[in-house]
């Protein structure tokens, strides 16, 4: 009962904090702390309690490497946004990440080559990424029901992606887990009401934060076979915690004035 109360209320309630701190400390931050592995990290522990170490620590390779199918959603999604609106852009990032999951289910890589990859890819997508050019939207009042439809969007992708995760095999649920459930949301919600520049940023800020991400994934690869679930999953979170204060201790000196909400 815990673990479903937690997969439903985590990522929901982590969409709203995230646009909460973005509104207070501006867009590049709030993309950062949505890099959290708080939709993945709880499928793996069910995961874990389901199906055994064995089963989780194979999916948690396979999300390692998924990877790189978010970073191939953030990329199409940032650069046709250029030109498109926001469904458009959503739709095919979304068939990017299918089709980069397609590929990857037929690579088998190990954990430290994995984790290596998956940096490099970080490090080339955010030279890929868009840069943030133009002068800030003037400020606009969001709805009341902002928030919440944020947090029923976030609802509605974790409670469709955890229908099927799991049923497939331990590294194809484990490429899925990685589904851009948080990113999505943020990416439409900014893109819609704030424009190009402003997801840019918080798309730049996003990647910053996968790097903690991995570092997750990879502690419970190579932990889980000996030190069991309860272990390797503080010893993961204990990992993206330090790396993540890190990258909001460094990301903090560039952070945009805030002039508006979000």
């Amino acid at each position: 009962m815990g673990v479903l109360v937690a997969k439903i209320l985590l990522a929901p309630t982590f969409v709203v904090g995230a646009s909460l701190i973005a509104r207070r400390y501006g867009v590049r931050i709030g993309g950062l702390v949505g890099g959290l592995p708080v939709v993945a990290g709880p499928i793996l522990l069910v995961f874990a309690l389901s199906h055994g170490s064995a089963f989780a620590a194979d999916a948690a390779k396979g999300t390692l490497l998924g990877i790189l199918s978010l970073l191939a959603f953030i990329l199409v999604y940032a650069h046709l946004a250029r030109r498109m609106r926001w469904g458009a852009s959503l739709i095919l990032g979304w068939g990017a990440f299918f089709a980069m999951t397609g590929a990857l289910s037929t690579v088998t890589l190990g954990a430290n080559l994995a984790l290596a990859v998956v940096l490099v890819a970080v490090a080339i997508t955010l030279l890929l990424l868009p840069r943030a050019v133009g002068e800030r939207l003037e400020a606009v009042s969001l709805p009341s029901w902002d928030l919440p439809l944020r947090a029923l969007s976030a609802l509605a992708l974790v409670l469709a992606l955890t229908a099927v995760a799991g049923q497939l095999g331990a590294k194809l649920s484990g490429l899925l887990a990685p589904f851009p459930v948080i990113a999505s949301v943020l990416a439409v919600f900014t893109h819609a009401q704030h424009g190009e520049r402003d997801l840019h940023l918080i798309m730049r800020g996003f990647v910053v934060g996968l790097v903690a991400y991995a570092f997750f994934f990879f502690a419970l690869t190579v932990s889980l076979g000996s030190l069991g679930v309860a272990a390797s999953f503080l010893l993961a979170t204990i990992c993206a915690l330090a790396i993540q204060s890190v990258a909001l201790a460094l990301t903090w000196r560039r952070r945009e004035p805030v002039v508006e909400p979000l």
